[in-house]
Formats: structure tokens, sequence, C-alpha cells
């Protein structure tokens, strides 16, 4: 399995950092985890190819993870020709917000058909979903007034376990999507400061040690947290960071 991230920053471009967006490839399969809204230039410095991407695994619905939908879709109609099926998965609620997005960002777009087939499937919170080799769990995490709806997913693919925390405060939730993963990508707000919705390294530490996840990167820091990046004992995600997943 090997992972780039495409975009590691916050919603505010801390450290010119561009939105959330993953790219994983592994046992034939490529796919993103989230869509930021810089997500399309990214893929596009990067050389990745848009049509070989599958799937869309979408935590939540915030701009800086979800606003660079509109942009992929329309490009894979109008410029990158895509003719090959694409899913995007998502909490409850998915099939509003695509057309909201799409029409905020282009008005009258939603209307447009595609010349590929467009699955937007709604995931459920504590239920496997099993999509074309690949197996994913979401868990409701804490970003916002409660039931949110915001995602943690704990992804199986190749033979390995790629869990993300998505953005949310510390829960209970992170133990069961990141417990024994191959890898944990986790949100690192903050240092030590705890605030509503956003995950603070001190809290993901007191937890590390139920989680126990092979390797663990930190990404969505802030201008706070990137101050300490060269001080913690972690790995710590920049744009362009591929990773391989043994």
């Amino acid at each position: 399995m090997k992972v780039r991230f495409l975009g590691s920053g916050d919603a505010f471009g801390s450290g010119g950092r561009l939105n959330t967006c993953f790219h994983v490839t592994a046992d034939g399969r490529s796919f993103l985890i989230d869509c930021g809204a810089t997500a399309l230039p990214a893929m596009k410095t990067a050389g990745i190819d848009r049509n070989a991407i599958d799937t869309i695994l979408v935590t939540h619905f915030h701009g800086d993870h979800f606003g660079g939908v509109p942009f992929f879709v329309l490009d894979a109609q109008f410029f990158a020709k895509r003719s090959a099926p694409l899913t995007i998965a998502g909490p409850e609620g998915l099939r509003d917000w695509y057309v909201r997005a799409l029409e905020t960002a282009f008005p009258g777009s939603s209307a447009t058909r595609q010349r590929f087939e467009l699955s937007l499937v709604e995931l459920e919170a504590g239920t496997r979903w099993e999509h074309a080799g690949m197996a994913v769990t979401p868990q409701r995490v804490v970003h916002g007034p409660p039931g949110g709806p915001f995602f943690a997913f704990r992804i199986e693919v190749g033979g390995r376990v790629l869990a993300y925390t998505g953005d949310t405060e510390w829960t209970e939730a992170l133990v069961d999507a990141g417990r024994d993963a191959d890898l944990l990508i986790a949100e690192a707000y903050f240092r030590d400061k705890a605030v509503p919705y956003h995950l603070d390294l001190a809290s993901l530490e007191r937890n590390l040690d139920r989680i126990r996840p092979k390797r663990l990167i930190l990404t969505h820091m802030s201008d706070d947290m990137l101050r300490w990046t060269g001080e913690v004992a972690y790995e710590t995600a920049h744009d362009g960071l591929e990773v391989e997943v043994a």
C-alpha cells in the first residue's frame, strides 16, 4: 500500500499547506480519502491519473475535506473524458451535500449528466462496507453538533489496515477505528491545547497504548502545532509526502 499526502493542511492553509486529500494505491486499487478544495491542482501537480481513481471516501462535508469534489467530477466529465465508474462514499446526507456543493461551485452543474457511472453511497457508522476488494468501517466522531455527521475511517485493502481519524476531538470511537492499524493518520491540530471538535496530540498520546498503531503520521496541524514538528516523537505529514505501508 502506498499513501501520498496530496494535502496535509487545515482549513486555513496553515504553513502554506493544501487541504486534506490522501491518494492511496493498493492491490490494483486507486482511491482518495477526502477531497479538499485544493485536491484537483494537487493531483495534476503530482501527475496522478485521475481516471484510475475509482472511489472517493469522504469523512465529512466541510470545504477543506469535500470542496474539491465538484472540480473533480466536472474535470472528469469535460477534460479527463472519464468513462470508468466512480463511487463517492461518505456519511448520511451525501446525496444532498453533493448537489449543494456542485450548485455552490457552478450553479446548474448538478443537472449535468455524466458520461460515466456515478454512485453516491451513504455509509452507516459502525457498519462495514465492502466495495471492489476494499472494506471500510466508518466510526462516528465529534467535529461539531451531535450527529454531524462526521466519520473516522478504518480501511482494509491489500492485506493492510489504514485508519484515519478525520477531524474530531478525542472520542472513544478512535480506539475502534485505529486499533492495531498498519498506519494511523491522525489529526494533531494543537500540541497540548484541548479545544472542542479538534484533536490535540496530548489527548492522542494518552490513548496510544490502547490504539497500538504500527505506524503513526500526524496531519491537519495548525500553525501552533507546526512549530513542534521537529520536537515530537512521531512522523508528521507534509504535502507530497509518499509512504509505503508494508
